[in-house]
């Protein structure tokens, strides 16, 4: 293995005042230039950090970094420092046996994470991996919920390919004008003033629905979509499929498993508009059957408006920076746990009020700080 390249501090500072964003661990450099927006802290606090040695901030305060974070950034090593740049760290048992430089890269890595190898790797990322991750069986689930940043490819066809991806654009531009227009129809249809709950079992005790109730049922649609979008996150998205299930293990890739596998793929942030209009229709058709027509529509209609705003929100987490202290910074790190460290809590994806509800809520972590 060739040795890795060697780094002054003065080439440090150069390219960081460039606009680079290089940290260090002892000697091992990092360049973040790439993920300072995505940085759950923001990307002030990464800028901030530029040049330095980040050792002690990986083990916090504000927060202790996860395993899948310390691997995370193994994914951007550079090179090295040169000897004697760094700063002085405490001594480290010296081995008499001649070593190469490789290995003592190696060794210098935190012994915590594992070292992103794409060659190594349980699949083929020259290959759709939508056919390989069956084959994974028992290693699937630790395999799936080790976050990569590099884009996936599913499919051989470049047809279906082009249907699993979508600009997080394309979502808005497809469904908020069908949300203004039957939103419009929903309302002039209740100015009629013929739409009665419960007519279908008695005229004598049915309760008209006059246009003004809209609103309130458009707020109960979208509050419908924030139960939904729990339920399926939870229950659908992060099933277990069975270790000796090939198929189930490659539905629970294509749903939701390569989204966490590559959580930065921006293609795949948000739904595709032809699947999602499948189970779209269905819970309209629900709907339909369930209750009178035009309050069906009303009820529908503000669903939909629920799901855009997290199609919308989920992307945002994903790739926006909001401002420190703002109710967005709060939930875009909470998201960031669940993908990399709390896989089995955080489901809320635009509020935490339905983790409250049922009790699967992100632990605190308890604040401390650092001894001087």
């Amino acid at each position: 293995m060739a040795a890795p390249r060697s780094f002054s501090a003065a080439e440090v500072r150069a390219r960081c005042a460039q606009g680079s964003c290089l940290v260090r661990c002892r000697r091992r450099l990092y360049d973040l230039s790439g993920f300072v927006r995505l940085h759950p802290g923001g990307e002030q606090l990464l800028r901030r950090r530029a040049g330095t040695d980040v050792s002690a901030a990986l083990d916090g305060p504000p927060h202790r970094h996860s395993a899948n974070a310390r691997r995370w950034l193994e994914q951007y090593y550079v090179g090295e420092m040169e000897s004697g740049e760094e700063e002085q760290a405490p001594p480290e048992p010296v081995d008499e046996k001649p070593v190469d430089a490789a290995a003592q890269t190696q060794a210098q890595v935190d012994p915590r994470c594992k070292t992103v190898d794409a060659e190594k790797d349980l699949v083929d990322w020259q290959k759709p991996l939508l056919w390989q991750v069956g084959y994974l069986g028992e290693k699937y689930e630790e395999w799936v919920h080790q976050p990569v940043d590099r884009p996936i490819r599913l499919f051989h066809s470049d047809f279906l390919e082009s249907l699993s991806k979508t600009a997080w654009y394309v979502v808005f531009m497809v469904w908020a004008p069908v949300v203004l227009y039957l939103s419009w129809v929903s309302y002039t249809s209740l100015a009629w003033g013929d739409t009665r709950l419960f007519s279908s079992f008695t005229t004598e005790y049915s309760i008209p629905v006059h246009k003004y109730y809209f609103p309130l049922i458009f707020l109960l649609g979208m509050f419908l979509w924030s139960l939904l979008e729990y339920l399926i996150h939870r229950f659908v998205f992060h099933m277990k499929p069975p270790a000796s299930n090939y198929y189930l293990i490659t539905l629970h890739f294509l749903l939701h498993g390569q989204h966490h596998k590559s959580p930065f793929d921006s293609a795949r942030l948000v739904f595709p508009p032809v699947p999602a209009s499948l189970g779209i229709g269905f819970f309209y058709g629900v709907l339909r059957l369930l209750l009178p027509e035009v309050l069906g529509l009303s009820l529908f209609v503000g669903w939909l408006c629920g799901y855009v705003v997290y199609d919308m929100m989920h992307y945002y987490l994903h790739y926006g920076s909001p401002k420190k202290g703002t109710y967005l910074y709060g939930l875009k790190a909470y998201h960031v746990k669940h993908h990399f460290e709390h896989q089995k809590a955080g489901f809320g994806i635009s509020s935490r009020f339905w983790d409250h509800s049922f009790r699967t809520l992100i632990p605190e972590e308890e604040t401390f700080k650092k001894e001087d």
